[in-house]
């Protein structure tokens, strides 16, 4: 199926979620697969029923493998993205980019909403997208991720009602879901590990899952495109949410210290045309 980005935004908003089949060449994910391998073997299985004792996690993949770039930074997913989250935002915002491998045994994950990290409203308006790139075939079996299509919706009860689906899908592809659907890993029945990619988009002015600043500090963020260094927070969302000494956090990238440095409005076009005119009327009285 040819990619169609107003019928895949429709299609998220409408069943909150969509897959978008041939979206990554595989030669990026199967370089990515090979990059994280040691990495799974090092990494020790979780703790806690959340996040699964019978899985492994790992992030900062910016910093691990140069393959993870082209899956934060894809066309066909960043176009959808914006187009659900800019109306409550000015930027979005890189979320987190964890690799996640299920081992055999693997439990279900409990139904929840990405977007309750906030304790979110449920008033319609959407805090944050999600995507799973598959590094292995994904199957019922193994654990694919499991949707409740239109758990979504403002009137939708908060627990499960019916049966979830199954994204089933292959490498290449990616699952898309809103911060808002219910959602859980799958129990992994197979004795094969099921290994994924979770990217994650949020608004631009929330606190995000992983701390962006600690995870890629200004010496990583550096030799990073201005436009990912930027995803990954170093930019303001106006107004002058996320500065440094009253300036763009980006300034870090091109500078050691925060010493000297002024501070710049960084303001909405609304009000700094109403800032504009209060300034002119007070200096048009005192040349009065």
């Amino acid at each position: 199926m040819a990619y169609d980005p107003a019928l895949c935004t429709a299609r998220l908003l409408a069943d909150g979620y969509c897959i978008l089949p041939d979206a990554c060449a595989l030669d990026t994910i199967a370089a990515l697969n090979r990059d994280c391998a040691t990495r799974f073997a090092a990494t020790p299985f979780c703790q806690g029923g959340f996040y699964g004792t019978r899985t492994k996690r790992f992030g900062a993949l910016l910093r691990r493998s140069e393959h993870a770039a082209p899956l934060v930074r894809n066309a066909k997913v960043l176009r959808i993205v914006e187009t659900v989250l800019k109306p409550y935002c000015e930027r979005i915002i890189l979320n987190l980019a964890q690799a996640v491998e299920l081992h055999d045994g693997a439990l279900a994950q409990i139904p929840h909403r990405d977007q309750d990290l906030w304790h979110a409203a449920r008033d319609g308006r959407e805090y944050q997208v999600n995507v799973i790139w598959p590094l292995t075939t994904f199957t019922a079996e193994n654990g694919a991720t499991l949707l409740w299509p239109g758990s979504h919706r403002t009137e939708a009860s908060a627990e499960p009602i019916g049966d979830p689906i199954a994204a089933e899908m292959e490498p290449g592809s990616a699952l898309l879901w809103l911060g808002s659907t219910l959602h859980g890993g799958g129990a992994n029945l197979t004795r094969l590990p099921r290994r994924a990619i979770i990217v994650s988009y949020c608004l631009g002015w929330l606190r995000t899952f992983e701390n962006q600043y600690l995870v890629y500090p200004p010496g990583v963020a550096r030799h990073f495109d201005p436009e990912l260094a930027e995803l990954v927070g170093y930019a303001q969302h106006r107004p002058n949410l996320g500065n440094v000494e009253g300036q763009c956090p980006s300034v870090l990238l091109g500078r050691d210290g925060i010493d000297g440095l002024a501070a710049i409005d960084a303001l909405r076009p609304d009000q700094t045309e109403a800032l504009a005119a209060y300034v002119a009327d007070q200096e048009a009285a005192r040349g009065a």
